[in-house]
């Protein structure tokens, strides 16, 4: 498997996109910025597939080997998985419609999904999911929905629903706090805290923990995001999900360069305390 933080390093166009912003406390602000990348098709995940012969038209033949090291996958309908900022994105879907892939829910239906939850959700996550979509856009492998059901095009299986995820994982012995917000690849999954301060977003291994070992689900964490605001806006911004925790791997020596089996294998990621209150 091609991991999405394998390639070379970003272009200036795309490292402006990673800045931070300016406007970070205000969450009226995000939620715009977190709008304007889901509701666009080619931004609305860390990649993008662009047809081959779409590419060969417009660029001519040649322009794939001068993007070859770019190219994070070869889809099987004969596209090609490329970073969204890419310039061959923005071009390929520059005319295409502007919506989310899944419509924002009522407030009443995030009711109904605490009231199973059995907690609150953030006020922004609220916000996200009644403003923005239902799910099927941001970090990694695009946030889960909140209601289930939600089918994505093309696919044959429906998407992730956080409720059925919370559901799954409470019965496997996580912590009730804990709530699903998306794949991060392999055995690994990204999940808020519903019980501390600030919402951090734990990195969580699903086979990083024994229990006859006398481990918890606690064991299994392998990186903690200070925030849900700081999580998103690092997306919003342009950057990825697991940059903050490999960029920490790598500060303490744990990884010597960042190749793609390391990014996924969490016994290679620093496995530091989690925050209190989890």
């Amino acid at each position: 498997m091609t991991s999405r933080l394998h390639g070379n390093s970003a272009s200036p166009h795309q490292q402006q996109h990673a800045e931070p912003s300016t406007d970070e406390g205000d969450d009226n602000a995000l939620i715009g910025k977190l709008r304007a990348r889901a509701w666009d098709p080619g931004l609305r995940f860390d990649t993008a597939y662009v047809p081959l012969t779409w590419i060969e038209e417009h660029f001519g033949r040649e322009h794939l080997q001068h993007i070859q090291d770019q190219i994070r996958s070869y889809g099987s309908n004969g596209t090609i998985q490329l970073k969204a900022h890419a310039e061959e994105v923005a071009i390929h879907f520059a005319d295409a419609p502007r919506g989310p892939m899944f419509p924002p829910v009522t407030p009443q239906e995030v009711d109904a999904a605490e009231t199973v939850i059995g907690r609150p959700l953030p006020e922004l996550l609220r916000r996200i999911y009644t403003e923005v979509g239902n799910g099927g856009f941001g970090p990694d492998a695009g946030l889960a929905s909140v209601t289930s059901g939600q089918r994505a095009p093309g696919h044959l299986t429906d998407w992730p629903c956080s409720l059925r995820g919370h559901e799954r994982n409470r019965a496997a012995g996580l912590p009730t706090s804990w709530l699903y917000l998306t794949s991060g690849g392999c055995t690994m999954e990204w999940h808020v805290s519903l019980l501390a301060a600030d919402y951090p977003v734990l990195l969580y291994d699903t086979d990083g923990w024994v229990p006859s070992w006398g481990e918890d689900p606690h064991d299994g964490l392998r990186h903690a995001t200070a925030s849900l605001r700081q999580w998103l806006w690092t997306w919003a911004n342009g950057g990825e999900a697991w940059a903050e925790a490999l960029s920490l791997a790598r500060r303490n020596a744990v990884l010597p360069s960042a190749s793609s089996d390391q990014a996924r294998h969490p016994e290679t990621i620093s496995r530091e305390g989690p925050p209190a209150g989890l």
